[in-house]
């Protein structure tokens, strides 16, 4: 970048640095930005299709969840990155919609390209976006569908449409059921955390196999041979230091001069191991989880007691044990007293898909909880985890909010009619801005039509008659290609993940909307440095987001994308 100072040239940039401006720019950032929406459009709805992404290492994902797919295409356009925070963002509030989110970004930003044709300014663009998107608000709120907390069959149906269209399809009733009883389970006065559920994946078995377990189970055995491998109506004790001899915080040196001094010491560490299992067995602990190493002589005598001891527990598993048995971990095995024992049911080892684990069930008040998933491989198992984890936050957010929409493209209908309706009270240059917004929200239906093979002008003309006709809750069956009422076939969605795709979305594209210059430092990503001069150069193949800048070279910067295959 040069400017003109008296007749020289005045460089402000560096050789190496790539700026874009005015038209350019935007034209660059909404193209990387459809790129991505378009790159997961396919996967949207039950009829949706599979990605398979491919690392440099020859690792496998294959998944329909949108979030996965581009968190797994190693994306470097900066614009095109925006977008796939849009999808985080989704992922991380709500659990499900990250498809959507990204789609409804794409789409936004391509009708407001239309608009800046027509020489519409950015700014007034954003505004009219910002309108629509609050207004957006309101009509989803005014058409969503109260939900009583304890109503398990619509919660049941919240679950299911989560996993419709992924790998769990198959087996979704049970799933859902699972789910909700698991998220009813954990809830307390505090709200409900889904941290409390632990998923554990058995690869080998049918998805129908999967269950629920009302306990904890950890994934260790027990310490010594000689232990029980079941403990029934036990008493359960949590200890978060080592059982082993601690060393001292001083550098000490002892002269022995006599065998019998050698074997007074090691008497005396013995003892002192000793002590610590005689404390577990007077407050009369029958299971021992430690979250540190047991030394093998503690072994060894809890083994002589009878007592089945687990150590170096993950600390997420010993709070989920203290919270499921009521147990209170301890620091100190001196200080321990009965009221420091949780207890529970049954405590066994167990073999399941071929790895011993340990199951902690029968516990008076499961506030932790633990699903197995079952699979016939690794990548079908991942795929029922990633639908599963959807499926507990929507479940949560709908128990939260105590709010549900229809699905099918009935709210997206909804919508859009209610934006045009309300674009003709905002007037001014923000009303095409209002316009082009309902327009962009029909891509919604429009995808779910395309991706089960229905035509999609048929599809949108007869929804939105049957909306005009005031059912609100009617959306596209795509198994039949019939408008169907969404709420009595129990596709239902929270509230919640509706709002905050349109909310996120709008504030992804107005964001890119805005720039209007992009100025690519050379030394950013991939550019040669001063300590190495052998870098490509910033424009060049793996310039990384210099690469992205020029003339787009592709999609640039997304070079991740190849690895789609």
């Amino acid at each position: 970048m040069a400017q003109q100072m008296g007749g020289q040239p005045l460089i402000i940039l560096g050789e190496d640095s790539q700026r874009t401006s005015g038209q350019d720019a935007q034209s660059m950032n909404i193209t990387a930005g459809q790129a991505v929406a378009e790159a997961v459009r396919t996967t949207l709805g039950p009829k949706g299709m599979d990605k398979m992404l491919v690392s440099d290492a020859g690792d496998v994902v294959v998944t329909n969840d949108g979030v996965t797919i581009l968190k797994e295409m190693d994306i470097e356009h900066p614009a095109a990155n925006m977008i796939v925070e849009v999808a985080e963002t989704q992922e991380d509030e709500v659990g499900d919609g990250t498809t959507t989110a990204v789609v409804i970004t794409g789409e936004l930003l391509d009708k407001a390209e239309e608009l800046l044709e027509q020489d519409i300014h950015p700014t007034t663009l954003a505004q009219g976006y910002r309108q629509a998107a609050e207004r957006a608000t309101e009509i989803l709120e005014e058409n969503s569908i109260d939900v009583d907390q304890s109503d398990s069959e619509t919660l049941q149906s919240i679950a299911s449409t989560a996993m419709t269209g992924k790998g769990a399809e198959s087996a979704r009733d049970l799933l859902a059921e699972l789910v909700v009883d698991g998220v009813q389970a954990i809830g307390d006065d505090e709200g409900i955390d889904t941290d409390n559920i632990k998923v554990e994946k058995v690869v080998g078995g049918s998805i129908n196999e999967s269950e629920l377990v009302e306990g904890v189970i950890i994934d260790k055995e027990r310490v010594h041979d000689n232990m029980p491998y079941m403990k029934e109506d036990a008493n359960v004790a949590v200890v978060d230091t080592a059982m082993e001899i601690q060393e001292t915080e001083i550098d000490a040196e002892v002269n022995v001069t006599d065998p019998d001094q050698l074997q007074q010491f090691l008497d005396q560490e013995e003892e002192q191991l000793r002590e610590m299992v005689d404390e577990l067995v007077d407050v009369g602990a029958d299971v021992v989880f430690c979250q540190k190493g047991i030394d093998d002589m503690v072994q060894h005598f809890l083994a002589q007691e009878g007592i089945l001891a687990v150590r170096r527990a993950k600390q997420s598993d010993v709070a989920r044990l203290s919270r499921a048995t009521g147990a209170r971990a301890v620091s100190n095995i001196d200080d321990i007293t009965e009221d420091d024992l949780g207890y529970a049911g049954s405590v066994a080892q167990r073999d399941v898909g071929g790895d011993e684990r340990i199951f902690v069930e029968d516990v008076d008040d499961a506030k932790a909880v633990t699903l197995i998933l079952r699979g016939g491989t690794e990548h079908v198992v991942d795929e029922v985890e990633r639908a599963v984890e959807d499926s507990l936050e929507v479940v949560r957010v709908t128990l939260e909010d105590g709010k549900v929409l229809p699905g099918g493209g009935a709210p997206e209908t909804q919508l859009s009619m209610g934006l045009r309706d309300y674009a003709d009270s905002v007037g001014g240059r923000e009303q095409l801005a209002v316009e082009s917004f309902a327009d962009a929200i029909d891509v919604i239906p429009r995808t779910l039509a395309e991706n089960a093979g229905l035509d999609p002008i048929d599809s949108l003309v007869n929804l939105r008659s049957q909306h005009d006709g005031g059912d609100s809750t009617t959306g596209l069956d795509a198994y039949t290609g019939d408008i169907v009422d969404m709420e009595d076939g129990g596709v239902v969605e929270p509230l919640r993940v509706k709002t905050q795709a349109i909310e996120s979305a709008t504030e992804a594209a107005v964001m890119i909307l805005r720039i209007d210059d992009v100025i690519a430092a050379g030394d950013l990503k991939g550019g040669g440095t001063d300590d190495d001069d052998d870098g490509p150069p910033a424009g060049g193949p793996g310039g990384g987001m210099g690469g992205g800048m020029g003339g787009m070279g592709g999609m640039g910067g997304m070079g991740g994308m190849g690895g789609m295959t």
